[in-house]
């Protein structure tokens, strides 16, 4: 997961001042690798 937050999410470095605002933003791009998996996982079932 950190892996695809570095590369795909453009995680490779803070993009904000303060703790709570890095937070939350690594917990969308979380959500969204989270979503983007489970779409795979259903596609590769069905």
């Amino acid at each position: 997961m950190f892996g695809w937050i570095k590369t795909v999410g453009a995680g490779g470095k803070l993009r904000f001042l303060g703790q709570a605002r890095n937070k939350l933003w690594f917990e969308v791009t979380a959500a969204a690798y989270n979503l983007t998996r489970l779409t795979n996982i259903e596609v590769a079932a069905a």
